[in-house]
């Protein structure tokens, strides 16, 4: 990678962050920017995805600093909330969020999306041989896991129903998109390819934790913002979002802190994608 392309990529990554603080902050600082829009029960999840995306745009903006030099974990790390930025603001744009700032939203959508897309391709062409311990590698492919296992039939046990009555939904129906067609197949197919030893799935792994935490979180700060809008503090809710946010926070970490990666291959093994593991 060159470094005109680095420059290039951490450009376009520092762009959608300060898209992201303005279409966000406005959005915490006034929810009824979404009046008429989001329907009232989903008020208070819109309102904590917000909250995030700011802490994920600051945290973005770091990293298109920090990253000037090959720094591959802080890397993942941006993997992971540019994916958080194009699937948070893909709800937005497939639910026509048609407020004052709808074309920011496209705007931040399609640049988290294609920087994603580049961002994994570069990453794994700008490496070389990705070690990590078997028993961290066994952990954190069964933890990928989990997402599928548990959205998979909860989505699909919805859209059943729907699909009888030949009802059309007009609020939430991009999650079953987004989710069905693209995060959970992408977590499927990461832990595959780490139960297997292979390169993409032991380095790009982490990043997913990354989205899968700033995704979750938000659900679980949805229930205390609820008090805001009116409505009732579930339990249950809080925790179990809470917990399973924290796990990928955990198993993410955990990764990082074994994985090991060699620097650029160079023009001989520019095309190997074979990972070395360490035992432990």
């Amino acid at each position: 990678m060159t470094e005109h392309g680095s420059t290039a990529r951490r450009a376009v990554w520092a762009v959608a962050a300060l898209l992201t603080l303005v279409a966000a902050g406005l959005g915490v600082a006034d929810p009824a920017l979404y009046d008429g829009l989001v329907e009232e029960p989903y008020l208070p999840g819109t309102y904590s995805q917000d909250a995030m995306s700011v802490a994920a745009a600051v945290v973005l903006l770091y990293a298109a600093w920090a990253a000037r030099t090959f720094r591959p974990k802080l890397e993942l790390v941006a993997l992971g909330l540019l994916g958080y930025l194009a699937y948070a603001y893909g709800i937005y744009v497939i639910e026509r969020v048609y407020n004052g700032l709808y074309l920011v939203y496209m705007a931040i959508f399609a640049e988290a999306f294609w920087a994603l897309v580049y961002q994994a391709l570069a990453l794994s062409r700008r490496t070389g041989r990705v070690n990590l311990p078997k028993r961290v590698r066994l952990a954190s492919a069964s933890g990928a896991l989990l997402q599928p296992l548990m959205f998979y039939p909860l989505w699909i046990a919805m859209l059943l129903p729907l699909m009888a009555a030949r009802e059309k939904i007009e609020t939430i129906y991009s999650v079953f998109i987004l989710d069905l067609c693209l995060i959970m197949p992408a977590f499927l197919i990461l832990a595959v390819s780490a139960f297997r030893g292979r390169k993409q799935g032991l380095l790009l792994l982490p990043a997913a934790y990354v989205l899968g935490f700033t995704l979750i979180l938000p659900l679980a700060a949805a229930e205390p913002a609820k008090q805001l809008f009116g409505g009732q503090f579930d339990p249950a809710a809080f925790w179990s979002w809470l917990v399973l946010s924290l796990l990928f926070l955990v198993l993410g970490a955990v990764h990082l802190r074994w994985l090991q990666v060699d620097g650029e291959p160079g023009p001989a093994g520019a095309g190997e994608y074979q990972a070395a593991e360490r035992r432990s």
